[in-house]
């Protein structure tokens, strides 16, 4: 990188238009965040990474906890300065982490190369991790401080995802991106609950060179052909892999695997974006162009891949896109893949963003390196017909107009069944203080389909 960087029973209003997207402050005081995600057990809390070599928790209410996860900036290089690409960089929780404890980080460690180690929360206290229960899956030497990659991340299929960097430099001078034979410019994939001969983690089957009888390629290699592969995430609702890959001097670039279908060879260093480098390289195979790329121009600088939408908050119409921007320019756009990957520019983040992140409801936040905040993004036009202060996006879509009124309506169930149990159908269902008609044709049907 050339710079581092409810459920509710209520209504349901219209599917918002393409809205007013901006960011509301989430969490603040967190030096240099490079990456939050959840844990997926259920807490809704979101965990950062501080690039030194901490990750912090902030709790389900938004608090950021004194306190950090765990402190690991005694064995990690780098990541104290504006210019330092090195330090924590990853954070993946074991998919099965609400009864095994385990996760999973990416940091630089002595002799600038990078680890992957497996830690555990201490058992007693849901906030704080076993430093003793580190386990070093993976150590990769790094020729130069800078294009790290970083980002981890489980799989739909249940194996662990790693971006890795082209070793750095400029122009990948060992080309080692095409290299089969190495690990760097790549995504990697593997099994972390096997241990394969000679390793501490299993080569999953159907990995692409796993079985190729070629002893001079890698088996945990799932894609190549990357130089610095900031952000890469998984579509929550189909399995699709989007990388985001920081450029040279020319395009930046995004990748969308459809399917997650491992094998690609994205170009680099014989192609930036969609344009040929010109550069002396070698390719085994054909190159998959991006689905989109931008030049370095009008402050552009470094491409961070985010995430597809798959949340509720932002209304209907942002369903599907993915959400990326740059980290100079601070512009926010999405890309619609049902639609020709058409690009919409949807707000100004401003300098610093360094990375985005979900919570458990899908929801998005961004991260600011030098304010050391993070962000949520809200729809300020998101209708709340009903003032609850929960936009009316994320209230169910599938309950029916119970009285006439031709607008879906808030569904008291309490009120319903002791209207029931005194053989009377009129209550107030709706909550607005009046005894409402009830259709029991629409309530049944609306309860064949999960409501209320």
């Amino acid at each position: 990188m050339k710079h581092l960087l409810c459920t509710c029973i209520l209504a349901a209003g219209a599917a918002s238009a393409h809205g007013q997207l901006s960011r509301v402050v989430y969490a603040n005081g967190i030096d240099r965040p490079v990456f939050m995600t959840h844990a997926g057990d259920d807490s809704n809390r979101m965990f950062v990474i501080e690039q030194e070599g901490a990750i912090r928790i902030i709790d389900a209410g938004g608090n950021l906890l004194p306190a950090p996860f765990i402190d690991i900036d005694a064995i990690v290089v780098g990541g104290n300065s504006g210019g330092d690409e090195r330090g924590l960089l990853g954070l993946a929780f074991h998919p099965d982490y609400a009864n095994n404890g385990k996760f999973y980080v990416n940091y630089t460690g002595s002799g600038t190369a990078t680890r992957i180690a497996e830690y555990q929360v201490l058992a007693g206290d849901p906030d704080i991790a076993n430093p003793a229960t580190a386990r070093i899956l993976m150590t990769i030497g790094q020729p130069f401080s800078n294009h790290n990659g970083g980002w981890m991340g489980f799989g739909p299929d249940g194996f662990l995802y790693i971006a890795t960097g082209d070793g750095g430099s400029g122009n990948d001078p060992g080309n080692r991106a095409a290299n089969l034979g190495q690990l760097l410019g790549k995504i990697l994939r593997i099994d972390v609950d096997t241990q394969d001969a000679g390793l501490e983690y299993g080569i999953p089957a159907g990995n692409p060179w796993a079985d190729d009888g070629d002893p001079g390629t890698r088996a945990e290699i799932w894609h190549y052909g990357l130089r610095n592969p900031w952000r890469t995430s998984f579509d929550s609702e189909t399995g699709d892999m989007w990388i985001g890959d920081v450029g040279q001097n020319a395009r930046e670039e995004v990748n969308h695997d459809i399917g997650n279908v491992g094998g690609k060879n994205y170009g680099w260093r014989c192609r930036e974006g969609f344009q040929a480098t010109g550069m002396a390289c070698t390719a085994p195979d054909p190159w998959t162009d991006p689905v989109h790329d931008y030049p370095l121009s009008g402050g552009n600088c470094s491409v961070i891949g985010g995430f597809v939408y798959r949340g509720c908050e932002l209304g209907e119409a942002y369903q599907g896109k993915y959400f990326f921007g740059d980290y100079c320019a601070g512009t926010i756009w999405t890309l619609d893949p049902d639609n020709g990957y058409a690009l919409s520019t949807e707000f100004d983040f401003g300098f610093g963003l360094s990375s985005w992140g979900t919570d458990e409801s899908g929801e998005l936040y961004m991260a600011n390196l030098f304010g050391g905040t993070v962000y949520k993004m809200v729809n300020t036009s998101a209708p709340d017909v009903d003032e609850n202060g929960i936009p009316d996006a994320c209230e169910s879509s599938c309950l029916p107009d119970m009285n006439g009124d031709e607008t879906l309506d808030f569904f008291d169930i309490s009120a319903f069944l002791t209207a029931f149990s005194a053989g009377d159908l009129s209550a107030d269902f709706t909550g607005d203080g009046a005894l409402d008609f009830f259709d029991i044709s629409a309530f049944l049907t609306a309860f064949a389909t999960g409501c209320p």
